[in-house]
């Protein structure tokens, strides 16, 4: 199982939800900071599910930012 952080991006599937199909998934804090009420979100809707429901594969890295990409320039 990969360690997930509150407000992070992940590549997810779920034989319980979506068909099975890979989808990304938030770590949500929406119903409170403790690590026992996080849920996934699925961005785009208003949809929340268990972590224990879904197998998570891999982390999203968020692009550099354009500001930093310009300084390296």
């Amino acid at each position: 199982m990969i360690d997930v952080f509150p407000h992070e991006f992940y590549w997810a599937r779920s034989q319980k939800h979506n068909d099975g199909r890979t989808t990304i998934v938030e770590v949500s804090t929406i119903f409170g900071e403790s690590h026992d009420h996080w849920t996934l979100a699925v961005p785009g809707s208003d949809q929340h599910f268990m972590i224990s429901d879904f197998e998570i594969l891999s982390h999203i890295e968020q692009p550099p930012s354009i500001w930093h990409r310009q300084a390296a320039e």
